[in-house]
């Protein structure tokens, strides 16, 4: 499984949008200052997740989200 996360920093008070194959590997990398972008606004908080069987299904989602931006996908699906 392939999962697509928004993850937000109260430090930055900025989201951070990836998909990996493995969550909460990624996660303890985002939180342990491995990943070069994002260790600056550590602690990094799961805010929304969702999961594709295939790894293109996720990539589409994630570029998605990153053109409009996480804030507003994030607004756009809660109106659902």
């Amino acid at each position: 499984m392939y999962t697509v996360y928004i993850l937000y920093s109260n430090s930055l008070e900025k989201y951070y949008t990836g998909q990996t194959n493995d969550f909460e590997d990624r996660l303890a990398r985002h939180n342990s200052g491995e990943s070069k972008y994002s260790k600056v606004g550590t602690p990094w908080k799961l805010v929304w997740k969702i999961e594709f069987s295939t790894r293109s299904e996720a990539m589409k989602l994630e570029s998605q989200i990153k053109k409009q931006g996480a804030k507003r996908y994030l607004e756009r699906i809660s109106k659902k």
